[in-house]
């Protein structure tokens, strides 16, 4: 692939003076940090600092197995890729392979990175590791944290595609891991 960063671009980075914890939570932490730029102007910026998480898409012949599951911040519900938070010291393929396990009862007898993406770069420091999971095993039991209720299903992958932003399907993280099983179809053709 092509690199889209030159020598030029030097002069937009910005370097970080200081960093002050403003807000820890079971989630993440709130931290505001003095950065400078090339040119010596220096400003404040709230950065929210977490563990990188996965996001798993099961595919099960011509569907996906989808979870279902209250979102606290929309105060809906969603119907998502599984997926979750990278233990510490986990490496991410571990953690994968443990979420679809946990969520929907399922092993994954092929295990793909299809890439990583940041949430949000302008705020969040961290990465979402996406995988896609084949050869589909199930195990009949979920293994769910006790603080989650989740329904799993399987939906046509068509229709996954299809309700890409719709009030089923909100969470804009899907989209960006639907778009990389997509082009990794897409290389595959």
């Amino acid at each position: 692939m092509k690199d889209y960063f030159t020598s030029d671009d030097e002069k937009l980075k910005w370097s970080t003076q200081k960093t002050e914890v403003l807000l820890k939570t079971v989630v993440f932490d709130v931290t505001k940090q003095t950065n400078t730029a090339k040119s010596g102007l220096t400003g404040d910026y709230i950065i929210m600092n977490a563990r990188d998480w996965v996001i798993v898409i099961p595919k099960k012949d011509n569907n996906f197995l989808m979870v279902k599951q209250w979102r606290h911040g929309e105060k809906a519900l969603s119907v998502e890729f599984p997926g979750g938070v990278i233990d510490e010291g986990e490496e991410a393929e571990v953690a994968a392979r443990r979420e679809l396990e946990e969520e929907t009862g399922y092993k994954a007898g092929k295990l793909t990175k299809l890439g990583r993406v940041n949430p949000n770069p302008a705020l969040f420091s961290n990465h979402v590791h996406i995988f896609l999971a084949e050869d589909l095993t199930a195990t009949g039991e979920q293994h769910l944290d006790e603080d989650e209720y989740i329904n799993y299903m399987e939906i046509p992958i068509e229709e996954v595609i299809n309700g890409m932003g719709t009030k089923e399907f909100p969470h804009a993280l899907m989209g960006t891991a639907l778009a990389l099983y997509l082009k990794d179809k897409y290389k595959r053709c």
